[in-house]
């Protein structure tokens, strides 16, 4: 039994002045270096994920799936602009992100609609949720972006895995407030601990 962090994609897209940028989004990334620097021991497996979207294709564009709003305006809600595109600055982590801390890399979407870490695999090709099993882990804290899409999705798919689940609820960052006290709600009903990362398990 071991205990993970999922780091959920803290992306150049998704901070301040990227495609999808979030107000906070750079504060989160700093926010999670430092709690990992302060505390080296307490996870026995980083991982992290960012989205990595298929770029155009031989004809010239890729809706990855109907992921991408290429023909008309993004809905916001199944259709985005266009965002994370493998190997661009955008698919990038944000530079306040030490990418030095984390141990497994996990790339999500490539050619179709992703928003949970459970439906990604290593760069290795290996799928996330036997990768987690290989390993043995037990316990799941989950920070990162956003909190009312991936941090949601990527929280409720490892508590529908059998898991401990905790959200470092002021390392998240989310595209609205009421959407995102919604999926915090929702992740708490559905069986997770919510606590701030100075909390008493936490500090």
């Amino acid at each position: 039994m071991s205990r993970a962090l999922f780091i959920i994609d803290v992306q150049n897209d998704f901070t301040e002045g990227g495609a999808l940028g979030v107000a906070g989004g750079d504060a989160v990334a700093a926010g999670i270096t430092a709690y990992l620097r302060a505390h080296p021991e307490r996870y026995d497996v980083v991982f992290a994920s960012r989205d990595w979207h298929d770029g155009p294709d031989e004809n010239g564009a890729s809706d990855n799936g109907g992921h991408f709003a290429l023909d008309a305006a993004p809905d916001f809600v199944d259709t985005w602009p266009v965002h994370c595109v493998a190997g661009t600055v955008g698919a990038q982590y944000d530079p306040a992100l030490d990418v030095e801390l984390i141990d497994v890399h996990i790339r999500k979407g490539q050619g179709v609609p992703a928003y949970s870490i459970f439906e990604g695999t290593t760069e290795e090709g290996d799928h996330f949720p036997l990768v987690l099993d290989k390993l043995g882990v037990s316990d799941v804290d989950v920070v990162g972006i956003a909190t009312d899409y991936c941090v949601r999705a990527s929280a409720l798919d490892a508590l529908a895995s059998g898991r401990y689940v905790r959200v470092i609820d002021d390392l998240i960052a989310g595209v609205a407030p009421g959407s995102s006290v919604a999926a915090l709600r929702e992740v708490a009903d559905a069986g997770a601990d919510i606590e701030a990362s100075t909390g008493k398990d936490l500090a």
